[in-house]
């Protein structure tokens, strides 16, 4: 029998203004069948073409000396070379169009006799990029010349305007003698009058290989159509309800309830979407209710952290912190412990800073004692020391096992919740401080020193964010097995449209991806968010256009059904994993029967026993 399809169709919601933004962009015909499917045009689309190519076709090995485009920045030599051993091809290649599934051509140019990290080679992007649309940029890179380099050096791969401003790109930590995939983005405003990629960043002495840089719009529609697939595969279920009914007179109890009507209701989405609360957020009505409808968890924005409950050594205050949790219980919402410590200097509070050595380590033991024990068991998850990729303020003055310590010590003390690191612009591609695998690096110092890590926590802090480079990233940090949430989710864009379409780019790759568990927004009111133009909720009260498309994913999210039991007392549907109620009306004049059910994850269809 055929399942029943899900009131809410798995299409892409399209925007009031006659069509969605993304689909306008990517320049190609498309028609949602359905099924939740989509149909193209069978000729390839323009934003398959890489823009460092001309006109007329591939950019020519002979021009420029060979050099096929390539110049020389700062003072380096360039020459043209062939690899008869190329990478192989990108393992997301086949979920990006633009990379035409190629294999690496072999063919690099060469940087060599460098002077400093800013010398390297450089490109004319030759077809002007468009306003409003992400690029991506991508291609092969490898060092040669540096001999012992611990953990390999940085490569950035720039965009740049007639003016030298850096408009984007993307970075890549890179080991000596081994070829590497690098990734970026970048997006204008404005049609630039020139630009260029630009290749730098290792020492002096460091040759520089770039094997097949390419830079080609996103097609945004063909990503979204593959995490469709995918989201069906990670997020959703085949269900069986079985039905029987006690007969007096002997009859078969399937007779009992064949053809009477059905209607299941999805009451909650297992996977949580949450946001951030202040105490000034939940003064606003229009904020309150936003957050009540819409959001399943919470986090404190700052009324947890050290600098705020303690801002003078032995002044310790929790009521702001406790009236927002209690602000959460009324509501039934979890709240999300953040954070006990917060590793950057520039956020632990002056007094703090100035104490010496034996100071601060009984300053950090009356914190994690005074905090833990008294919300123990109110927290499902804490983050313990947040941004240890990008501050060392403990672990400088209280040596390697402090952070570590930090996370015995709070499971000492609280067992139940779940303990996370946290930390920004891993999922981006752009900071050679937070690669994912320095990310797991640290994950597995941690537990090495027995830290009881329960959680990765990917901030989110994105701009023009691309598909492929998030997914590359939750599928590196992946292979710790521990559960990865997105923590701070704000995406930050003055054109409404283009808002909307990075915040659902995000929002499909984390709610596709396995690994990943829940994701929580970092705001989203105007006048209560950390980051600006990134709002789901104007000032006034009304909705902007990212607003409305986060409701549309949320309600696309949820599974609803109608029919009838068949013959065999069964009724049939797929739907994503939460908690359910069915109701049935049995027979002329019979009563409605209300039952509750859970979707849990797993690959066999899920077989309910609704007897009544």
């Amino acid at each position: 029998m055929a399942f029943a399809k899900d009131e809410v169709p798995l299409a892409m919601k399209l925007m009031a203004d006659g069509g969605s933004s993304m689909e306008k962009e990517a320049g190609i015909s498309m028609k949602l069948t359905e099924d939740g499917g989509s149909e193209e045009e069978e000729e390839e689309p323009a934003l398959a073409v890489n823009l460092l190519e001309h006109h007329g076709g591939s950019c020519s090995e002979e021009a420029n000396g060979g050099l096929g485009g390539w110049a020389s920045a700062g003072s380096s030599t360039l020459s043209v070379h062939h690899d008869h051993a190329p990478p192989p091809l990108s393992a997301t290649a086949e979920d990006v169009p633009c990379a035409h599934k190629r294999k690496p051509s072999g063919r690099y140019v060469l940087a060599a006799h460098r002077a400093d990290d800013k010398d390297g080679l450089c490109r004319e992007i030759s077809r002007a990029p468009q306003p409003k649309v992400t690029y991506r940029v991508a291609g092969w890179v490898r060092l040669e010349g540096c001999p012992g380099a611990d953990g390999g050096h940085p490569v950035h791969v720039e965009v740049r305007t007639q003016d030298g401003a850096r408009v984007g790109g993307g970075v890549l930590v890179a080991e000596p003698g081994r070829w590497a995939e690098i990734k970026g983005a970048f997006r204008v405003d404005e049609h630039p009058r020139h630009a260029e990629v630009y290749v730098h960043g290792p020492p002096a002495g460091v040759d520089i290989k770039v094997m097949d840089m390419r830079v080609c719009a996103v097609d945004k529609i063909a990503r979204l159509r593959h995490l469709r697939k995918k989201t069906d595969k990670v997020r959703k279920r085949d269900v069986v309800l079985k039905f029987s009914r006690p007969s007096e007179d002997g009859a078969d109890a399937a007779e009992a309830v064949n053809g009477a009507s059905i209607r299941v209701v999805q009451v909650e989405n297992s996977f949580p979407l949450g946001a951030c609360i202040s105490k000034s957020s939940i003064q606003n009505p229009a904020f309150v209710d936003f957050f009540t409808k819409h959001f399943d968890w919470a986090v404190l924005e700052n009324e947890l952290k050290w600098y705020y409950t303690e801002p003078v050594q032995g002044q310790v205050s929790y009521a702001d912190a406790d009236e927002l949790i209690a602000f959460c219980d009324r509501l039934k919402k979890p709240v999300r412990g953040h954070c006990i410590f917060w590793a950057v200097e520039n956020s632990v509070q002056p007094w703090v800073r100035a104490l010496n050595t034996e100071q601060l380590r009984a300053a950090v033991e009356s914190r994690i004692r005074g905090l833990v024990s008294r919300y123990s068991g109110r927290f499902p998850q804490y983050e313990v020391n947040n941004e240890m990729l990008h501050g060392a303020f403990f672990r400088q003055r209280l040596g390697d096992d402090i952070d570590a310590h930090m996370f015995r010590e709070t499971a000492a003390i609280d067992p139940a919740p779940a303990l996370f690191v946290n930390d920004y612009n891993v999922e981006s591609a752009n900071d050679p401080n937070a690669t994912p695998e320095k990310y797991v690096a640290l994950i597995t110092d941690l537990q090495r020193r027995g830290a009881a890590v329960g959680g990765i926590g990917v901030q989110g802090h994105v701009t023009y964010p691309v598909g492929d480079v998030i997914c590359d990233a939750l599928d590196k940090l992946a292979a710790t097995e521990l559960p990865v949430w997105i923590t701070e989710l704000d995406v930050s864009a003055a054109d409404e449209a283009v808002r909307a379409d990075d915040l659902e780019v995000v929002l499909r790759e984390a709610f596709a991806h396995p690994a990943v568990e829940g994701i929580m927004l970092w705001g989203f009111m105007q006048g209560h968010m950390w980051r600006s133009h990134g709002q789901l909720l104007n000032a006034d009260g009304t909705v902007s256009q990212a607003g409305n498309r986060f409701m549309g994913l949320r309600q696309e999210w949820t599974s609803h059904a109608r029919g009838k039991v068949d013959a065999n007392g069964h009724f049939k549907f797929r739907g994503f994993h939460g908690k359910y109620v069915v109701e049935l009306a049995a027979g002329a004049g019979g009563k409605q029967v209300r039952r509750a059910f859970d979707v849990h994850k797993g690959d066999e269809p899920l077989v309910v026993d609704m007897n009544l």
